[in-house]
């Protein structure tokens, strides 16, 4: 068995960091070679989702100073996870082993040659799980435990502190890009995915230099889209919510009959303003619940492809062996 092994690795306006990234992957890379874990040909696969600084650029110097440097340019920025998704779909073919790792250091590289080990010794999929979050807010803490905790009352299966750092095997990642989504949530999909996984803890770091990719917007964005494609329970909260409603008017109808046989009518002009603010507001809430949903559905119904690649020197290389 050859071992290869291809780190993908997304990129979005990293100009900053990649020079430490190439350097510090290029050495782990070095040293599993030497210790004649993977093959010689293992790669890195940059993958530049439309970024505009000079990211590319220094992708296609690096490709040149160093035969493991690999590159993908797609034709416009097209999203963290599309990105990860294109670089195994064109690894998958050369490749025994896929390890996907953002550019920013923040996960540290050092676990990669135990993630490599746990392969070598059967496993298919192996997660990289934070054993600390010392390096996030307060508040990024509390939402992150509190968003787990609520995707597993919903029936999401997600491994708990862990992101996009990942080891997949070639039968593994394989199998993931069955999955025809538009709307992606890999946290979500690699559990679905199954065969036999392990995991392995390391300390996240503070970020090397340039600035954080998923602000505040972007992670609440992130996170209601994992919601909503992996589970109907807001629809049933909205039945519900709908169901209570009744019941109280009902309620209020009976008791306002009552206060009128026994001549207590008195205006309600507070009550009323307040029955109609709140049933206004469980409206509008319901039809953006039900409004995600039918969008999504819209998005995978076009059939529309999830990326477009402009460059690609990943399959060149390999082909350039032959």
């Amino acid at each position: 068995m050859m071992n290869v092994l291809t780190i993908v690795v997304p990129c979005y306006n990293e100009e900053e960091v990649l020079p430490e990234t190439v350097k510090e992957l290029g050495t782990i890379l070095n040293q599993l070679i030497q210790a004649q874990k993977i093959a010689v040909n293992s790669k890195l696969l940059f993958v530049n989702d439309g970024s505009r600084d000079q990211t590319w650029n220094l992708i296609q110097k690096f490709s040149q100073k160093h035969d493991y440097v690999t590159g993908i340019k797609f034709t416009r920025n097209y999203g963290h996870q599309n990105a990860l998704l294109a670089g195994m779909n064109v690894a998958v073919p050369y490749s025994d082993m896929i390890i996907t790792i953002d550019a920013d250091l923040q996960d540290d590289v050092n676990a990669i040659p135990k993630m490599v080990d746990a392969f070598l010794t059967g496993y298919d999929v192996v997660y990289g799980v934070r054993n600390s979050r010392k390096t996030d807010t307060a508040f990024k803490r509390q939402t992150a435990l509190g968003y787990y905790a609520l995707m597993k009352k919903l029936g999401v299966n997600l491994v708990p502190d862990s992101a996009d750092y990942r080891l997949l095997s070639k039968r593994a990642t394989e199998a993931l890009l069955q999955y025809q989504e538009r709307n992606l949530f890999l946290r979500g999909m690699v559990p679905l995915v199954g065969f036999k996984s392990t995991k392995v803890y390391y300390p996240r770091k503070e970020r090397f230099a340039g600035e954080s990719k998923y602000p505040l917007g972007k992670m609440i964005h992130f996170a209601l889209d994992g919601i909503t494609s992996f589970s109907i329970a807001p629809i049933h909260l909205i039945l519900g919510l709908g169901v209570i409603t009744v019941v109280v008017s009902i309620i209020l109808m009976l008791y306002t009959i009552y206060e009128k046989i026994r001549g207590n009518v008195v205006s309600g002009w507070s009550s009323l303003m307040v029955s109609i603010w709140l049933l206004g507001g469980i409206q509008l809430i319901s039809l953006s619940i039900i409004g995600e949903y039918v969008g999504k559905v819209f998005t995978e119904v076009k059939h529309r492809p999830r990326f477009n690649i402009e460059q690609e020197t990943f399959s060149a290389k390999f082909k350039d062996k032959k």
